[in-house]
């Protein structure tokens, strides 16, 4: 079992820079078919002053830091036995090329269902931008079967 004492505990912080060219393959990786997400131009003809990062492109930010490993290896967690079981996300503010996202974690819940066969943990986080005006909220929910 996770122990409950992870509860309040927060992931390092983890910072992305959005480059235009990583914009650019997430959006065709995930099937964008509106040009603002890949073509300058067209962002900019629509009134953006860069490529808009797409809607889920901030969840990057803790995967590419490492943030999301070390917290499986503080609770113990083997990758063999997780599975996502659920995203959502708050958005406030657009974030585009050129800008700098900070993200910060807290685990917030941590409970189980089944008697103890499955085990959730769930994680709230929340995006800044260099300004550090708050741009997401983020929320994710592990699950962990036994």
């Amino acid at each position: 079992m996770i122990d409950k004492k992870f509860i309040g505990y927060q992931l390092k912080p983890s910072r992305l820079y959005i480059d235009r060219t990583r914009l650019q393959f997430f959006a065709k990786a995930i099937g964008e078919q509106d040009p603002v997400y890949v073509d300058q131009a067209s962002a900019k003809a629509a009134g953006y002053p860069d490529l808009p990062a797409p809607p889920t492109f901030m969840f990057t930010a803790e995967l590419d830091s490492g943030a999301n490993e070390q917290l499986l290896n503080d609770l113990g967690i083997p990758l063999t036995k997780l599975l996502h079981g659920e995203q959502s996300f708050r958005y406030f503010k657009p974030v585009y090329a050129g800008e700098t996202v900070d993200v910060q974690s807290t685990i917030t819940d941590i409970y189980d269902k089944k008697a103890g066969k499955l085990e959730f943990v769930v994680k709230d986080s929340r995006v800044t931008n260099q300004k550090a005006e708050l741009v997401a909220e983020m929320r994710t929910v592990l699950v962990v079967r036994h």
